[in-house]
């Protein structure tokens, strides 16, 4: 806004950038743009001296390019870079500044990171020319300066650049390897899965006794509710509802409701795990999905094409899929954090019995159920453990007693006397949430502890609804930020110590707070050890951080 009329700098096309170099050399530094055209660089465009030099993608050039570690360069996305440069056999050295990263973190809840959209965020003055690739080169120079300030001012630069930059690396070496998968395993599965569909299609009209169809929520509804009588809300323009909830309530009403129920998790996972992993199998026999760094706004990594990190774990059925997840050659080696997100909150929110719990090694869901129940642990029952994990899981998202009693099945009277006696023994997390809800009022952005930000608008809405989102979202953020930053730094170390070391094993996936490295039967133990150890030495807090690892032929089996 109010941005100067932009200067067109003059155009030089490179053939294959050998000029180009020895003048980078000299400077030091490179700010260019890569295009990119259906995965395929086409070009890469330098603002080098107030002109603009377009160099076509010559694999001399790129080698001779990306691996100088004289040049510090300043682009934008710089994770396709670091998966080219691994096509190439070399690596992307000296990365000094990504401006979508930055832009990122200084606000996760954008809408969009691209260059021009930037440059008129935050004032760049943009020439115009035919080709956009030319537009985005001549306003990287001005925007990574400005995003440079703006880092600096939110005391991010550290975040930046020991985290997010080099995770970019990690992400595109996961992406470059893949996940061997058994193709003839998941065609047989989804069989299977096609047979178990038909059979509760049967069974389920043959309960109502008409044909209809089952994946129309209207005809659904008309069966349930009108043919069989079943209770039900109110009817709206389109008919019954007959979504997860409502049919929940319903599961001991009428057996027809257990089969809707288990016929839409198989057709599910028929038709987005067994069809959806099939279409996506590279000529190499592995899946390589898509990991975004710039996607959530807490900090998490998330991944598409497909999304391996929303494979059903809570049904047998689901977990089924992991064992088509393989080592091609050797084993999996699965390690994931022990309750990381209570660990971080006992640690951010200094409550003693919290921390007491993690540093003699209890079992924190027992030893709450004790607290909260007002027990000798020795006398907690698995239901009382199973409600104390649902209490210390759900105080991290700002659970209320009407959520709670529908979750572990008591009324709101009792879950909320649970709620409060738990916040009674944990005093500590009683004053953090009410502390650091008030901190990103008078802020207006909640933080963890490497610095990473949320900007919480909601906090001052005259919505009670958006403000009280806003209150769960500034307890919850620095925890879930905490955790997705510790996971990250775990990430690097894992990946620079398998380098360093030499080992031909791999890192190729992560999902929530589990890792997954591939490597040879003889490296296993190893890798074992190696991954453990910089899990758990990711970040000093004052708890331990405990990280669990099991080694398998499979995903399934590596889980432990």
């Amino acid at each position: 806004p109010g941005a100067a009329p932009a200067e067109t700098p003059a155009v030089r096309q490179m053939p294959d950038g050998a000029a180009l170099l020895p003048r980078l050399e000299d400077a030091g530094e490179a700010v260019f743009f890569a295009r990119w055209e259906e995965g395929k660089l086409e070009s890469l465009v330098f603002a080098h001296q107030g002109e603009l030099w377009a160099v076509a993608p010559d694999e001399a050039f790129l080698r001779a390019f990306l691996g100088n570690e004289r040049i510090a360069k300043t682009t934008h996305d710089v994770k396709p870079l670091h998966r080219l440069a691994m096509e190439l056999g070399c690596r992307l050295e000296n990365v000094k500044m990504d401006t979508a990263l930055a832009a990122y973190l200084l606000n996760p809840s954008g809408s969009g990171y691209d260059v021009l959209r930037l440059a008129a965020e935050y004032g760049v003055p943009a020439p115009t020319y035919e080709d956009p690739a030319l537009t985005c080169a001549a306003v990287l120079p001005g925007l990574a300066e400005k995003l440079t300030k703006a880092i600096d001012g939110a005391g991010q630069r550290e975040l930046l650049e020991t985290i997010e930059i080099p995770l970019a690396e990690v992400l595109a070496g996961m992406e470059h390897v893949g996940f061997y998968v058994d193709r003839q395993s998941i065609e047989e599965y989804g069989r299977e899965m096609e047979r178990q569909e038909k059979e509760l299609h049967d069974q389920i009209i043959a309960a109502v006794g008409y044909e209809f169809k089952i994946n129309s929520p209207k005809q659904l509804g008309e069966a349930l509710f009108e043919k069989l009588g079943l209770p039900h809300g109110k009817k709206t323009k389109t008919g019954w509802s007959t979504n997860a909830d409502v049919l929940e309530e319903l599961r001991d009403l009428h057996p027809v409701v257990d089969q809707v129920l288990r016929y839409r998790a198989v057709a599910k996972l028929r038709s987005t795990y067994c069809d959806g992993l099939l279409k996506v199998i590279g000529p190499d026999g592995r899946i390589h999905s898509s990991f975004n760094q710039t996607e959530t706004r807490t900090g998490r990594i998330s991944s598409t094409e497909p999304n391996l990190q929303n494979i059903p774990v809570r049904t047998e059925m689901g977990r089924q899929l992991r064992k088509f997840f393989a080592a091609e050659h050797g084993v999996l080696v699965d390690a994931d954090y022990s309750q990381i997100e209570l660990r971080v909150l006992a640690h951010v929110a200094a409550d003693e019995n919290m921390r007491a719990d993690f540093l003699e090694g209890r079992d924190i869901h027992a030893s709450t159920a004790a607290r909260v129940f007002g027990m000798p642990q020795e006398f907690v029952t698995p239901q009382m453990r199973s409600s104390a994990k649902a209490v210390n899981f759900g105080i991290v998202y700002g659970i209320g007693a009407y959520s709670l009693s529908r979750d572990i099945g008591v009324s709101v009277k009792e879950a909320g006397d649970y709620i409060n006696e738990y916040l009674r023994n944990y005093s500590g997390v009683d004053r953090y949430m009410k502390q650091v809800a008030e901190t990103a009022r008078e802020k207006g952005y909640a933080e963890d502890i490497f610095g990473r930000r949320r900007y919480l608008p909601e906090l001052k809405s005259s919505n009670f609804n958006m403000r009280a989102f806003g209150e769960r979202v500034a307890r919850n953020m620095p925890i879930q930020g905490a955790a997705a930053d510790i996971i990250k730094i775990a990430m690097i170390r894992v990946y620079r110590r398998l380098e360093t070391e030499g080992l031909q094993a791999k890192l190729i996936l992560q999902v929530h707070d589990e890792l997954i490295v591939e490597c040879p039967q003889e490296e296993a133990d190893r890798v074992k050890a190696l991954l453990t150890q910089e899990m758990e030495g990711a970040v000093q807090l004052s708890v331990p951080m405990t990280a669990d690892a099991h080694i398998g032929k499979t995903w399934y089996d590596a889980k432990g």
